[in-house]
């Protein structure tokens, strides 16, 4: 796409956001499938914050940054992430000339291993007074004492172990709700909308998995019939399939993420079990598709993100200027960059400022209302269930 096209289609696309934002309120009417009686997937709010701000912006020198997985495991979600930030700081740029803030992105490839060093290189570079990222459990509880000790604000769009908001950062803040909130909604989606009374617990070794599957085991409690573990990485799943198909269960529920979910749904269909599968954010991707096959048709997810069906013009820029359809996350990701962006817009110059900016925020979203309290937890954070249908993934109601 040229760069006048670009241009044209970024003026149009914010343009077109702040109209609707002026007429639309959330839509709490609507109901979802399988006897889920929640709300429809909201609207626009008339107050949401638009990246583009009032276009009178100056600042000079200032970048924001992704940390985060981009070629790695589960690369679907970095991927997701970037490209909604990419867009609001393309929006914002496009309507301030005079301030015109760079984007840096570091690929830890979702490694708990790597992700300390690629933070100390963002780190070091002083015009990155903002980051969103890390996505995953596990790095962002490696990096956070260095964004501490360094007075980086960062956000994650993603993360959802809810023992990072307990490790006493003063910058580690998330946009989504934590497990303790969706393991609840799991269990509520799997004995309220599908009936399930034996439901068995599979988690991988992840610290999204292991944290996550807990969650779910304690809210369950006796309808916990049967659990297992696997491997990150793992291909062959006949020991755990055979498990389940000796168990019988009415639902199967995976903690983990979508690589290792994928085979393992494929395998269970194969060997004909057809107890409902269940699964989290981490699997909620076409990629979750692609690889499970006529073992996706059974599948269900809870996910603390909202969908974009009625996102109409946010969907239709992404589209354009990312040359790909929204994903999980990738609303949130823009709604985390359009406030680091509103930060900046405010005159805030440096690291300390930033901070301070998001520590006190409070304003509605494209996806929600954010503000956060002391330990960086949101103080709304709604769950959502989602199915597959006809070989997509498709809102099936809230879920809290």
């Amino acid at each position: 796409m040229s760069a006048t096209r670009i241009s044209r289609v970024l003026v149009l696309a914010a343009a077109a956001s702040l109209a609707l934002g002026a007429c639309a309120a959330r839509d709490s009417g609507g109901s979802g499938s399988d006897g889920n009686t929640s709300a429809a997937a909201p609207s626009l709010a008339a107050n949401a914050a638009n990246p583009a701000g009032d276009g009178k912006a100056v600042c000079s020198g200032v970048a924001i940054a992704y940390i985060g997985t981009i070629n790695g495991n589960s690369a679907a979600f970095g991927q997701n992430s970037l490209r909604g930030i990419d867009l609001a700081v393309k929006q914002h740029n496009q309507a301030n000339p005079n301030c015109q803030v760079t984007l840096k992105k570091f690929d830890s490839e979702g490694k708990p291993e790597k992700a300390p060093g690629v933070v100390n290189q963002a780190i070091a570079e002083p015009d990155i007074i903002g980051v969103v990222g890390l996505p995953f459990s596990g790095e962002s509880k490696a990096v956070g004492n260095l964004f501490n000790q360094a007075g980086l604000v960062s956000v994650t769009p993603i993360a959802t172990n809810p023992g990072l908001t307990k490790n006493g950062w003063k910058t580690f803040f998330r946009a989504v709700g934590n497990d303790s909130v969706q393991g609840p909604a799991a269990v509520k989606l799997m004995t309220e909308t599908l009936k399930a009374n034996k439901i068995c617990v599979v988690e991988d070794d992840s610290e999204y998995g292991i944290g996550l599957a807990s969650q779910v085991k304690q809210a369950l409690g006796s309808k916990a019939s049967c659990s297992d573990k696997v491997k990150t990485g793992q291909t062959d799943f006949s020991a755990v399939v055979n498990k389940m198909s000796s168990e019988n269960p009415d639902a199967i529920f995976y903690a983990g993420y979508y690589p290792e979910a994928a085979p393992f749904a494929q395998q269970l269909n194969d060997k004909g079990v057809t107890a409902k599968f269940v699964a989290p954010d981490g699997v909620k991707d076409p990629e979750f598709l692609k690889g499970a096959g006529a073992g996706a048709n059974n599948a269900y997810f809870t996910c603390p993100c909202v969908p974009e069906d009625n996102f109409k013009d946010f969907t239709a820029a992404f589209k354009q200027v990312e040359g790909a359809d929204p994903g999980t996350y990738s609303p949130e990701s823009y709604d985390v960059a359009t406030i680091l962006l509103k930060g900046i817009d405010s005159g805030v110059k440096d690291r300390a400022g930033l901070l301070n900016f998001v520590k006190n925020y409070d304003g509605q979203g494209l996806t929600k209302h954010y503000k956060w309290d002391a330990t960086g937890e949101l103080t709304e954070t709604p769950v959502w269930s989602y199915r597959v249908q006809n070989g997509k993934i498709v809102n099936n109601g809230q879920l809290s």
